[in-house]
């Protein structure tokens, strides 16, 4: 029942309703190696944000190191990915090392960024959510219910389905 009241009350204090369309929500966060990074750096170009609870979780592992797989397709396509989580930078910087990781991780140790995209549902680590953004920063999908060991192909897959359309 308590975990029921917490989570409730997160909910309600944290959440937020983008929708399909609209422009997302701007961010300013440094990365592992202490780099400001800012949603307008990512103007013209197809921008994947994606939440993940923790570092060094296996999941975590899985998802990040599926990015890391297909890097080259996402860069072929002309797509940016940023992880983001309430990790420390330097957490966030030995990870990227000990897994040979080619993207950047922000550090919302705030939580401001996980509440203003709707990611803060558990308070103390974001929701494992994924953001697809276009060219103008607008969101044209939102991945809540994620399939580890396909994600990475399942983006690549919508944005190129997107392309055709």
């Amino acid at each position: 029942m308590r975990f029921l009241v917490i989570s409730l009350i997160n909910t309600f204090l944290f959440s937020t309703s983008l929708k399909i369309g609209e422009l997302v929500p701007k961010f300013e966060l440094y990365d592992q190696n202490n780099r400001i990074h800012k949603l307008e750096d990512y103007r013209g170009k197809k921008l994947v944000i994606y939440f993940f609870p923790k570092a060094e979780t296996p999941g975590w592992i899985k998802q990040a190191c599926g990015f890391r797989d297909e890097f080259q397709s996402f860069e072929n396509s002309q797509i940016e990915i940023l992880g983001i989580s309430y990790d420390s930078k330097k957490v966030l910087k030995k990870f990227k090392e000990k897994y040979n990781l080619p993207f950047n991780f922000l550090s919302d140790i705030n939580k401001k960024v996980g509440s203003a995209y709707g990611a803060n549902k558990y308070y103390f680590f974001p929701s494992r959510m994924t953001f697809l953004i276009d060219e103008e920063g607008f969101l044209v999908h939102v991945f809540d219910d994620v399939n580890l060991y396909s994600h990475a192909r399942d983006i690549l897959k919508f944005f190129g389905q997107m392309i055709k359309e």
